[in-house]
């Protein structure tokens, strides 16, 4: 009963804190509200949440990667692919090599493979904590593409860096060449078994639901297993699982291309899965606060393992170790924009600063630093407890809280009044989409009315009504927007009408699934329109 309690009570407190976030005067981010209610629970409540790693692992993050690799648009994605590659792989590298060293040199008594630990765990950034962030600060569109791309691929990145630290902690032997090799096959293996057992349900899927018809609860369970199911597959065979629940969301988006599912089955599919969105991201935050209480009850304890006795030498540390890191990422940032321009002859052009800057400043880490380094082993391998645990764990929930409130303030400031490149629109492409769709639902409603009709003695009927819905095409071509009209009274000419209708929307579909497979339309306009029609057809399909 006491858990159910626990469960419920933080649902609760993500229900309150979306309520809280919008009646702020200031744009706080919703975790940083998560995060304070988290600690009020803490405070307030004689229970402890005991967040086991895997079981945190395994709960929170398939899903939520999974989500993200599926929603994300591809074409973005890949436009920038080289950008992403060089933050998701090479930032993590130079960020884990650099904070490093510099964690060893400030707090002496961490060892070098414990602060390599440490700063693998704080290396990766949270797409969850930027989406919130933007929901408030308008982040341009190319810019969070590279920022949610950079934080899909650099959690794998950063926890394979973490497994080597703490192995070589462990151990006290660390080989590159064999941490080299390691890293490929559990990326690689990762990707692959994420995109295979993607590709593998859906075209099981499509085959029984093609034959004895489709379900629309089954369809969407299945969703919610995909992502549990790559990551148990990659764990077991010492792959990424994180890699693999990413691997499968981008695998998703390409087989749902198609559109073979139905309309209501699509609908309420991601209405299911924006509320597990919803819930997961904000339970995590709150489990964040929660803890806090514990871990500041033992500051005092946990500062003696620096060497000093004050406890505020641990914020010194935090802001310290937050400074390394923006310092190291707008480093490499401007590194990165400065090749590019040379790349593209620009030799004389400098980057813009307050664009790096935000960059920088965007860097925020989240849920993956929190489950990260709470996968520290509690001891040595001779029983001895495993040196500054407790010291690494605050160090990192002090890197969340921080990264946070530093992007809540710095963004808006560095991006207001930013001129960025410009961004080429969707909306040509879109109205040409619709345009093509619309002509599509008029040829198929042309055809589909003359089948109807035939031998029919009110064939008359079926003129008129086919007539009036293909006005309504015909004005929609003229007009570039869709014109709604109320069905008609009489049963006969609804029925009628719906048939038309239907026949029409999945002619609509069916053409713009074609201009996305033809790279004729973005993926992102794509699922637009085709939700569009989802809704238009639940009308007339129910």
């Amino acid at each position: 009963m006491e858990t159910i309690t626990i469960i419920l009570i933080l649902l609760l407190a993500v229900v309150v804190s979306g309520v809280v976030s919008r009646m702020l005067p200031l744009p706080v981010p919703r975790p940083l509200v998560q995060i304070a209610l988290g600690g009020v629970i803490g405070l307030a409540a004689n229970w402890r949440v005991t967040l086991d790693p895997e079981i945190f692992f395994l709960l929170f993050l398939p899903p939520l990667l999974f989500l993200d690799g599926w929603r994300i648009p591809r074409e973005e994605l890949f436009k920038d692919g080289k950008t992403v590659l060089e933050l998701a792989l090479g930032l993590v590298v130079f960020t884990v090599l650099g904070m490093g060293l510099i964690i060893n040199w400030m707090i002496p008594a961490m060892p070098l493979p414990v602060a390599f630990a440490l700063a693998a765990v704080i290396s990766p950034t949270d797409p969850i904590a930027v989406s919130a962030i933007a929901q408030r600060v308008p982040i341009p569109k190319r810019m969070m593409h590279i920022l949610e791309g950079e934080s899909l691929l650099n959690d794998a990145s950063g926890l394979v860096c973490l497994r080597f630290a703490v192995a070589a902690a462990l151990t006290g032997v660390f080989s590159i060449g064999d941490a080299a090799l390691n890293f490929l096959w559990v990326a690689l293996g990762g990707i692959a078994i994420g995109a295979g057992v993607t590709f593998l349900v859906v075209r099981i899927k499509a085959g029984v639901s093609g034959r004895f018809g489709e379900d629309s609860g089954s369809q969407i369970l299945i969703s919610l297993l995909i992502p549990f199911g790559a990551y148990l597959v990659a764990e077991h065979l010492h792959c990424s699982g994180i890699l693999a629940a990413v691997a499968a969301g981008l695998a998703m988006g390409f087989a749902e291309g198609s559109a073979q599912a139905m309309a209501a089955t699509r609908i309420r599919r991601n209405t299911v899965w924006d509320a597990i969105q919803f819930t997961a991201n904000g339970i995590i935050f709150v489990l964040l606060g929660e803890q806090l209480p514990l871990i500041l009850a033992g500051a005092a304890e946990t500062v003696r393992i620096t060497g000093h006795h004050e406890p505020g030498w641990l914020a010194v540390y935090v802001l310290a170790i937050n400074l390394g890191l923006a310092a190291l990422r707008f480093i490499w940032v401007w590194v990165s924009f400065r090749f590019t321009l040379l790349t593209h002859g620009r030799t004389r052009q400098q980057p813009n600063w307050r664009l790096v800057a935000a960059m920088s400043f965007a860097g925020v880490r989240g849920a993956i630093t929190l489950a990260g380094v709470l996968t520290l082993p509690l001891a040595m391998a001779d029983g001895s407890p495993f040196p500054a645990r407790d010291l690494a764990i605050f160090l990192a929930m002090g890197v969340i809280i921080v990264s946070l409130i530093v992007a809540s303030i710095g963004l808006p400031w560095l991006l207001k009044g930013l001129e960025m490149p410009a961004e080429s629109s969707q909306l040509a492409e879109i109205e040409a989409a619709r345009i093509a769709a619309a002509k599509a639902a008029i040829a198929e409603v042309e055809r589909v009315e003359h089948v109807l009709a035939e031998g029919q003695e009110d064939a008359d009927l079926y003129v008129e009504i086919a007539g009036r819905i293909m006005d309504i095409y015909r004005r929609r071509i003229e007009t570039r927007s869709p014109i709604a009209e109320d069905a008609a009274a009489a049963r006969r000419v609804d029925r009628i009408e719906k048939e038309l209708r239907l026949a029409a929307l999945r002619a609509e579909r069916a053409e713009i699934t074609r201009r996305s497979r033809q790279r004729e339309l973005g993926s992102d306009g794509a699922r637009k329109l085709i939700r569009e029609l989802d809704l238009m057809e639940t009308r007339y399909a129910g």
